[in-house]
């Protein structure tokens, strides 16, 4: 029994064992120790290359076949700590609340652990069946997590699987093609057979493979579905979610459009000749996933909604790092996997632990918490600044990488809309701050506390990653370089302290160095000059005049509202028709099966429809 059976036969075990007693009170504490085993089996398997599953079997003559390399190890090792932490998030007084507001325990640990197991079956997929199989899995193991709130969560979810259906018959599509052309599904036939193929089956299969992937990664314009899926997720769910779940559609790019189509390994396949290539195409949809969903996070009032839309955007920079290609690039699209599912992460068990506290994530009615929740506060701030990308945490190095790819490759428009998104990004994180800890204290949130320490310890063990990675880079680089390698793509060379090269390099260490002593000299000057004095928060000073609980002095209500009136109209006219576009045809293709099925003789108008089907095939 090779690493990687023992590890898919832990993480069934642990799917088995949730399911029968879940809802036990240490059953939180279980879990964590079973994904720690996971990750216990993972650091055994690092580095070690292929590592084939001993199940082979076929199915009508197709062979299904699993292995784990590089670029699975990658992936697997985001995917098995993301549950590791969220476990831990929900082993102690969180899951005592969520049980008494009537949430099922054994449904939640259920579904994240069929998430694990789902996504490891589709990061070893050894060829494109066994690749469809696990992307069926790994639909339907989100579909479970994000319906276990009811409702609101329910619709989102229902809309979700409505999505993920279409990309799965996209999915199905190319692969039928794909078999056509070259008789096998196994990856190295695929391989072997794309220097033969004509330009049109190429776009074809570009095209249907994109859609497909590109809905469950959220991709203009497939993004509809995401933001309200996974801000009505429960908490450790969201934040497993919203770290992880939505990147099996970049493994899925890599893998079929990469590494086997070789798209980003000089395939020439133009739209229009000399001028567009399908990299360029997939590249602008990059470049825009990252600034539309960006600057509507910016509009979000909800903390959840405004994280779960910057979910949306920050996959553009993986996909734009990606499909440029080159060494700095791809290393930085797949760094940043790394970096966003930390940040999103320990941002949303921030989040969640406010919402725990204070019943609301509404940032309107937030406010002054800094003092009451600072751990709390210094897990948001860390996550903010990586998610932003600025110094010294990790989303600084990955999204570093992404710009200087793209300046060295003269891509200048694609490296301003890069700019442009990080700007929405640093706009709406610090709302989301400023709102939720900052300025004065609600008089109703006066005798808040902490979260607990089974919430925080997740939360700051997070954080100690971010500062690491983002001082050191090279810690997660080697994994990155292994991943590139997998793929066939240049290779990063890198430092512990970020990379070297000869059009210019990048060393953390110094760069955090000098930014900590600058800090340090900040300190000297402030608190050295003997003029300030500590205030209550309910005993303020602003503008001249001093503050009291009777006066109400809390501006973050309709924050940015000069700036909403500036994008308000170009959301409301363009996603919000395109949104309801989309809903108006399904809605008329349901009712229309809706009357089929509630005729008296609904077979013989099937029967008609399955003739009038299969004379068109015969006569076209």
């Amino acid at each position: 029994m090779t690493g990687f059976d023992q590890l898919l036969a832990v993480s069934a075990v642990t799917f088995i064992l949730m399911l029968a007693s879940g809802g036990w009170r240490l059953s939180g504490w279980i879990a964590a120790a079973l994904y720690g085993v996971q990750l216990g089996l993972l650091v055994g398997l690092a580095g070690v290359g292929v590592e084939p599953a001993t199940l082979q079997f076929s199915v009508l003559g197709h062979g299904l076949s699993w292995k784990f390399d590089s670029l699975s190890w990658f992936f697997a090792v985001i995917t098995v700590g993301a549950a590791f932490l969220a476990a831990l998030y929900a082993a102690g007084e969180w899951s005592e609340a969520y049980r008494k507001q009537g949430g099922s325990l054994r449904q939640l640990h259920a579904a994240l652990a069929f998430n694990v197991w789902s996504m490891l079956v589709l990061l070893s997929s050894g060829d494109l069946l066994s690749l469809f199989i696990g992307w069926e899995l790994v639909s339907w193991a989100s579909y479970w997590l994000m319906t276990l709130s009811g409702g609101l969560a329910a619709r989102a979810a229902l809309r979700y699987i409505t999505y993920a259906m279409g990309g799965a018959m996209a999915l199905l599509a190319g692969i039928v093609l794909v078999h056509s052309a070259v008789g096998s599904l196994e990856f190295a036939a695929v391989v072997s057979a794309v220097p033969g193929m004509g330009n049109g089956l190429l776009w074809a299969l570009v095209l249907l493979f994109g859609a497909g992937f590109g809905v469950k990664m959220g991709l203009l314009p497939f993004h509809l579905w995401q933001a309200a899926a996974y801000a009505e997720t429960p908490g450790p769910g969201a934040a497993f979610l919203g770290a992880i779940s939505s990147r099996m559609g970049l493994y899925g790019i890599a893998v079929v459009l990469v590494q086997l189509l070789g798209l980003a390994r000089g395939l020439e396949l133009d739209l229009v000749p000399g001028y567009v290539s399908a990299t360029d195409l997939l590249a602008w949809v990059a470049a825009l996933t990252i600034i539309l969903p960006t600057y509507t996070a910016l509009r979000q009032n909800d903390a959840r909604m405004l994280l779960a839309w910057h979910g949306i955007g920050q996959g553009g920079y993986m996909l734009l790092g990606l499909v440029v290609g080159d060494a700095l690039g791809s290393a930085g699209g797949l760094l940043h996997v790394f970096n966003y599912a930390t940040n999103q992460a320990v941002l949303f068990m921030a989040v969640f632990a406010v919402i725990h506290r204070t019943g609301t994530s509404d940032l309107n009615k937030l406010g002054g918490l800094v003092v009451r929740m600072p751990l709390s506060f210094v897990a948001m701030l860390v996550g903010i600044i990586g998610l932003a990308g600025l110094p010294p945490m990790n989303g600084f190095v990955s999204k570093w990488l992404v710009y200087r790819s793209l300046m060295i490759e003269e891509m200048p428009l694609l490296f301003l809309a890069t700019i442009i998104g990080t700007l929405g990004t640093i706009l709406s994180v610090y709302k989301l701050i400023h709102n939720t800890f900052l300025g004065q204290l609600r008089l109703e949130h006066e005798h808040v506390a902490e979260a607990p320490w089974s919430m925080t310890i997740p939360m700051l063990v997070l954080c100690v990653v971010i500062f690491v990675t983002g001082t050191v880079p090279g810690l997660v680089l080697e994994w990155v370089a292994q991943a590139q390698a997998a793929m066939g793509l240049p290779v990063i060379d890198y430092t512990p302290g970020g990379v070297a090269s000869d059009s210019g390099g990048l060393d953390m260490i110094w760069v955090v160095g000098v930014l900590f002593a600058g800090f340090g000299v900040g300190a000297l000057l402030f608190y050295s000059g003997g003029r300030t004095r500590r205030v209550h928060q309910l005993d303020n000073y602003a503008g001249g005049h001093f503050l009291t609980a009777d006066t109400r002095y809390h501006y973050s209500d309709n924050f940015y509202a000069g700036l909403m009136r500036r994008i308000g109209p170009w959301y409301r006219y363009s996603f919000r028709w395109l949104e309801e576009a989309l809903v108006s045809v399904v809605e008329t293709l349901a009712m229309g099966m809706h009357g089929l099925y509630r005729q008296r003789q609904p077979a013989l108008a099937l029967l008609g429809l399955a003739f009038f089907t299969i004379g068109w095939a015969v006569w076209s």
